[in-house]
């Protein structure tokens, strides 16, 4: 088993000034110490910085309001599970965010482009229409739930979460380049995905499903995992158990691990230390009184 070890809650100041703290972390890309959080019921971006214990920071991401919990919050929110981090490029001098939406739902078809600063922080953001990279998804996936994405090499990564119905795990690619493009016109022509299935095996009969992933250049690609006792993409389950993996760059499941404690990884970010990946992760524990944390933990670079 893997041990993880806990780092923080995720507190931050609200937008009205108010301590508070983001409850289903589900998305992570950590930019030395800066560590950005998307939250899947929420329209900010929070920010974390691992030298300060203080609170973190919000940028708002999508105009509105949600309602304040219950099923109409679960309904309306953009349901944001994937954040990567984007290479310099035509008016992102520094490199930027992109947060996506898990597309289960027509609503939740959108993201954002966040900008960064020359420190990494987040200073704007600009909504993305998705639908380009989501409507080609529909005649594979009898349930569309992307829950993490990478950039690898010239590829855009979108990892599909399967669930007990349909327990079918895989790798989605498209040009960055292209899909970039597509995102950023209006009714953008959909693309044409290569797409991989994956199966990460089971735990007590339920399928191991992605949460997120990260790739490490050399070495391949990290992913966090659960099995969720749910029936569908929309509704939670009792979680059975979680794990961290590795995958090669083709997708060939190279080795995969349970956690303790046993929590409910919903974002990853990975860097190579020697013969070391070194692992940030977020948690969601499907109840919005329960802050989400931060932990850490490494693992072998290399799988015998």
């Amino acid at each position: 088993m893997i041990e993880l070890v806990r780092i923080r809650d995720l507190d931050i100041t609200d937008i009205a000034g108010r301590r508070a703290f983001v409850s289903a972390a589900s998305g992570l890309v950590r930019i030395g110490a800066c560590i950005h959080v998307i939250a899947d019921d929420e329209l900010h971006l929070a920010s974390f910085d691992l030298d300060n214990p203080g609170p973190g920071r919000l940028l708002r991401l999508f105009k509105g309001e949600l309602p304040r919990a219950g099923p109409d919050r679960k309904k309306r929110k953009p349901d944001l599970e994937a954040l990567c981090l984007l290479p310099r490029m035509a008016g992102a001098l520094y490199g930027a965010l992109l947060a996506i939406g898990s597309g289960s739902r027509p609503n939740r078809r959108r993201g954002a482009l966040i900008l960064l600063d020359a420190n990494g922080s987040a200073v704007q953001s600009n909504l993305v229409d998705l639908a380009p990279l989501f409507s080609p998804l529909a005649a594979e996936f009898d349930e569309i739930n992307v829950e993490g994405a990478v950039v690898a090499g010239d590829d855009l990564l979108l990892f599909q979460r399967g669930s007990g119905s349909d327990p079918d795990n895989a790798i989605i690619a498209y040009p960055l380049a292209t899909a970039l493009e597509a995102t950023s016109l209006p009714d953008g022509k959909a693309l044409e995905p290569r797409i991989r299935h994956i199966d990460l095996g089971t735990i007590g009969q339920v399928p191991l499903s992605f949460t997120d992933a990260a790739a490490v250049p050399g070495i391949g690609i990290v992913f966090s995992a659960v099995a969720e006792d749910t029936a569908n993409a929309y509704d939670d389950g009792p979680l059975r158990a979680a794990a961290i993996g590795l995958l090669d760059m083709d997708g060939n499941l190279l080795h995969v691990e349970t956690i303790v404690p046993p929590v409910k990884v919903e974002g990853i970010d990975a860097r190579l230390d020697g013969e070391l990946i070194r692992l940030t992760m977020v948690t969601d524990h499907d109840d919005p009184t329960v802050p989400a944390s931060l932990y850490s933990t490494a693992i072998k670079a290399l799988v015998a």
